[in-house]
């Protein structure tokens, strides 16, 4: 990989990114004030997979040296693919790109990791709208391979293929949207599944304990090996038909946040954060709790480590 990147942003997206890429070898330079804390949190991720046997100390050490940090943007004159880090606000992502555009004359493409803002009004601040778009990643996306890539109606495929590349060599799954929508694409089958949850809570079908229950027990480890439409395929599609037939007419169509959930908000109860949601999780074991949720992505490990 030929490619040089820049992050903008030391945030935890961001951070988890330069993991990612100088993991697989490639020099990153991250662009932030206060470069000391973004040191810390990647020298934190190198060492959880230190810790998990995934890396050596030895490999962590020879990818910290193609990690750089700077404050100027001149010294990205030589950057290719720019991932752009910083808060979600258009007027912040705007003052960045018109300093990317003036200050990287080898510029091929900027990904923005929003999760929320389209690639069309992003392109509203690019002299250049044909080099940017949207690289939707999963926290943290080191461990987590799916990247949306989402694009303008006028981005270049020569801009698309230069983020998909570097993505791709770094083991990422690159799942690209033919037009934009609202959530991408796994929030809104994350968010359609919640919707239908909430309500079978609310109508007293069963409780959130054992939802959680069935998803871990019965198709939520099959998804991990073969996707939805194989499944679907798989099972026959007059099957599917008849029992949506049966089924679509008794599903959630709320348009607006639940009832129950809404209660929760009015109190206060906003989940881990405050210590209750729809769980307790006050006394809960945090720790063990985090590993849970990253566990399942270790079998995706697969960096092209250097070793010097």
């Amino acid at each position: 990989m030929e490619k040089k990147v820049a992050i903008i942003g030391k945030g935890m997206i961001g951070i988890s990114l330069a993991v990612l890429f100088t993991g697989n070898g490639i020099p990153t330079v991250v662009l932030a004030k206060n470069s000391a804390v973004g040191l810390e949190k990647y020298r934190t991720y190198y060492q959880d997979l230190v810790s998990q046997g995934l890396v050596t100390p030895a490999q962590a050490t020879a990818c910290e040296k193609r990690l750089s940090f700077t404050e100027n943007y001149a010294d990205l004159a030589d950057i290719h693919v720019v991932i752009e880090c910083v808060t979600e606000k258009l007027e912040v992502k705007y003052e960045v790109y018109q300093q990317i555009e003036a200050h990287c004359p080898h510029l091929e493409a900027i990904a923005s990791t929003t999760s929320a803002i389209s690639p069309a009004d992003l392109a509203k601040g690019m002299q250049q709208p044909e080099k940017i778009m949207v690289a939707h990643p999963y926290n943290p996306p080191h461990l987590v391979p799916c990247v949306e890539l989402v694009k303008n109606d006028f981005t270049a495929r020569e801009a698309l293929d230069a983020v998909t590349e570097l993505l791709e060599y770094c083991g990422r799954e690159v799942c690209k949207m033919n037009k934009p929508a609202p959530g991408f694409i796994a929030n809104r089958l994350q968010h359609a599944l919640y919707r239908e949850a909430v309500y079978m809570v609310e109508q007293g079908i069963c409780g959130p304990e054992d939802i959680d229950k069935c998803i871990r027990s019965s198709w939520g480890p099959r998804y991990t090996s073969i996707g939805l439409f194989d499944h679907f395929d798989y099972a026959g599609l007059d099957l599917i038909a008849n029992i949506e037939t049966y089924l679509y007419p008794d599903l959630c169509d709320i348009k607006t946040v639940h009832p129950s959930l809404q209660e929760r908000l009015d109190r206060g109860d906003l989940g881990y954060k405050t210590g209750v949601g729809y769980y307790d999780w006050r006394e809960r074991d945090m720790d063990a709790f985090r590993e849970k949720t990253c566990a399942p992505y270790l079998q995706f490990f697969n960096w092209k480590l250097p070793e010097k």
